[in-house]
């Protein structure tokens, strides 16, 4: 890697996930492992309704129900050098509830990697 690459890597963990600047400490499951307490920086863009689904006669079950689309952002050392593939399931908490961390589980839509930062777009739903 050249001087300046490693530069922004190193700049990528010091200032844009350090937890007392912009990013928060998650707990991240993906593809069986878990990966506690790293920094990540998790915006939701946007929240949209979900098209109501109508078939015959039948109701729509999953009415009340929003599409969330979020970005993450996450050191790759992090994730010790695994990059999540697009269409696969990630989990990131997100709160707690009854005592326990929520996991929200996202589809990832996007996933890049440049300089050790991963940059995943992801979808959920959520009431």
């Amino acid at each position: 890697m050249s001087v300046f690459k490693d530069m922004v890597e190193a700049d990528n963990k010091s200032i844009f996930l350090n937890v007392d600047e912009f990013a928060e400490t998650h707990t991240v499951e993906y593809n069986g492992v878990t990966y506690p307490d790293i920094p990540v920086l998790l915006t939701k863009t946007k929240e949209t309704k979900r098209p109501v689904l109508v078939i015959g006669n039948d109701e729509d079950h999953l009415a009340g129900l929003h599409l969330v689309t979020a970005v993450a952002h996450i050191a790759l050392s992090d994730m010790n050098g695994v990059i999540p593939e697009q269409k696969q399931l990630i989990a990131i908490n997100d709160g707690e509830a009854c005592g326990k961390p929520f996991m929200v589980r996202y589809t990832i839509k996007t996933s890049d990697c440049e300089m050790g930062m991963l940059h995943l777009e992801l979808e959920a739903y959520d009431e």
